[in-house]
């Protein structure tokens, strides 16, 4: 049993009840339809050409199987085999989610790309020794589970022939082995490696589990795609080099399928966020050319005098590393600098870099902001809320979101919001939308993190109630992305089609390094802290951000590790 009330391992009931409908999730759609794109290429035509397979993604699903964890505690998961698959294309697998969410998702089905038809409709194949896509040679039963309310679940992996990769799990509701023709294995060059990525189902941290996959290699020049199949087992077996399934592989990486010129801009009309900053926030946006027009210096190691910054970045140093040799800093005028610190609404705009995801599959459009100053943080502990007076604060302030989007029919997926150091991708149906199905962003007072609701976030201990406060609200101050940004980067489209500006290869800091006198803010914390929990506190500043202890000129966005790899899982 796996120490819940509704599982059971290895005892096939001798019933076949009939699946609870009403407890499946409902499908998802978008606040408005999708809309017809401007025509060019690939893009948003349903079919995917990775050489030697052809893809198209399935949303539509029937539901073969579902059980619940905990009692009253969640309504469990379910599994769905695509429906509606073309004739032609072939299944690669199930897929299973959560019922907490609704209905929202994929998976991909194929067929061989390199087959043609005769006058009377015979396939000819060139590589009929070895075509793309072959049936299992049987399947191996990986686990058994039974459901005091809905009957039992199998999970089965397919064997490939030699020189194949199975491509996900198929479920059965009887003993039975399903048939070979049921699924297709792709063949191994097609394929790169997976790994586990998000875990769907866990009874308890030893027992059967199941998680969602991800290719191993992610980011703008990677070749895995995602199938949008899962993968189950045990704990042990989530490591990835014990996963017995594979991801496809674009072996044809020309991008066809990525969004030209006019197609970016239709996409970020449609679906560009207004990003909404804290109705109490002192360091506001503003425009890079405006921070550069209003005083700001370049400063080099060695010379104690900031040089003027064009208006345009011509005069920052290009390429190379941040070495530390050179970083910007305020105007040193004492009325120039508070004015410059409190940015400038009305010139901000969002900076937008449109890159290929998941093998071009999916498009990533990263949408950058800029502030010229990073405000001090507020500490929350317990029932406290303390402001600090520098801890937190620096020249300069970096943050983005990013959409994705599938290239499948142009329709957003996910948003990716960053918060400080990490962050999370949020799927399209938990946001928040505005004017039809542009996602709303939060945007923390005086940290700029993303977050895609209203509330108050801690960074550090929630269970303590210990760490750095991030406040979001809706207000006055706001920029509308959706008709505020300038398109800097998209390297795809190749040479010469967007024009980088001069400050984006700028890869030095943007502000000078700080460090904080952190003992003296701490002890004026604990000063204002009851003695009987003075030293029990101390002992947990070690859960607050490192970057509340000194703070290091941030870097543009091209120096950051998302520009070229992916968001995190």
């Amino acid at each position: 049993m796996f120490g819940c009330d509704c599982f059971y391992w290895n005892q096939v009931p001798d019933f076949d009840p009939p699946e609870i409908e009403s407890d499946l999730p409902k499908p998802f759609s978008l606040p408005s339809p999708i809309p017809k794109w401007p025509q060019g290429q690939g893009f948003a035509t349903h079919r995917i050409n990775l050489g030697g397979i052809e893809v198209i993604k399935i949303t539509q699903f029937e539901s073969i199987w579902s059980c619940k964890l905990l009692k009253g505690k969640s309504k469990g998961v379910a599994f769905y085999q695509p429906t509606g698959i073309p004739d032609g294309f072939h299944c690669l697998g199930h897929y299973c989610q959560s019922n907490e969410q609704p209905l929202r998702g994929y998976v991909l089905v194929a067929r061989d790309a390199s087959a043609e038809k005769d006058e009377v409709g015979c396939v000819h194949d060139s590589t009929l020794d070895s075509p793309p896509l072959r049936m299992p040679l049987n399947y191996s039963l990986i686990q058994s589970v039974d459901s005091q309310h809905n009957g039992s679940g199998y999970f089965w992996l397919p064997n490939p022939p030699e020189g194949y990769k199975a491509m996900g799990i198929v479920v059965t509701r009887k003993p039975e082995a399903p048939k070979v023709e049921e699924i297709r294995c792709v063949r191994a060059d097609l394929t790169e490696r997976c790994e586990t990525c998000d875990l769907i189902l866990s009874p308890d941290k030893t027992s059967f589990q199941v998680w969602s996959t991800t290719p191993c290699r992610k980011g703008m020049f990677a070749k895995g795609v995602s199938v949008g199949t899962f993968y189950c087992g045990t704990n042990s077996s989530s490591d990835e080099d014990c996963i017995d399934i594979a991801c496809l592989k674009n072996v044809d990486y020309n991008l066809s399928a990525m969004p030209n010129l006019d197609q970016i801009h239709a996409l970020i009309k449609h679906y560009g966020p207004t990003v909404f900053f804290h109705p109490d926030e002192e360091f506001l946006p503003s425009s890079v050319q405006w921070f550069f027009k209003n005083g700001a210096l370049l400063y080099q190691d060695g010379k104690q005098k900031g040089e003027p910054i064009d208006y345009r970045g011509s005069n920052l140093p290009s390429g190379g590393e941040n070495d530390g040799e050179y970083w910007m800093d305020l105007p040193i005028d004492d009325e120039a600098k508070t004015y410059v610190m409190k940015g400038n609404m009305e010139s901000a705009e969002l900076y937008v870099h449109v890159k290929p995801a998941l093998g071009g599959t999916f498009t990533d459009i990263a949408m950058w902001i800029f502030c010229p100053f990073n405000g001090p943080a507020t500490l929350k502990v317990g029932i406290m809320t303390i402001p600090m007076t520098k801890i937190g604060q620096h020249v300069c302030d970096w943050e983005h979101y990013t959409l994705r989007i599938s290239n499948f029919n142009g329709e957003l997926w996910q948003v990716f919001f960053s918060e400080h150091s990490g962050g999370r991708w949020v799927d399209a149906s938990e946001l928040e939308f505005i004017e039809g199905s542009r996602p709303v962003v939060y945007s923390s007072k005086h940290g700029h993190a993303s977050f895609p609701h209203p509330g108050m976030y801690l960074q550090g201990s929630s269970k303590l109630g210990i760490g750095v406060r991030n406040d979001v609200a809706r207000s006055k101050y706001y920029v509308d992305s959706s008709t505020k940004y300038q398109l800097i980067a998209a390297e795809y489209l190749g040479e010469g089609a967007v024009t980088e500006p001069c400050w984006l290869l700028y890869m030095r800091e943007w502000g000078p390094t700080i460090m904080y006198d952190s003992r003296s803010e701490i002890d004026k914390i604990l000063n204002l802290l009851p003695f009987f929990v003075r030293f029990s506190v101390e002992n947990l500043f070690d859960l607050f951000p490192t970057e509340l202890y000194g703070e290091e000129g941030p870097t543009g966005p091209k120096e950051k590790d998302n520009w070229v790899g992916d968001e995190i899982c």
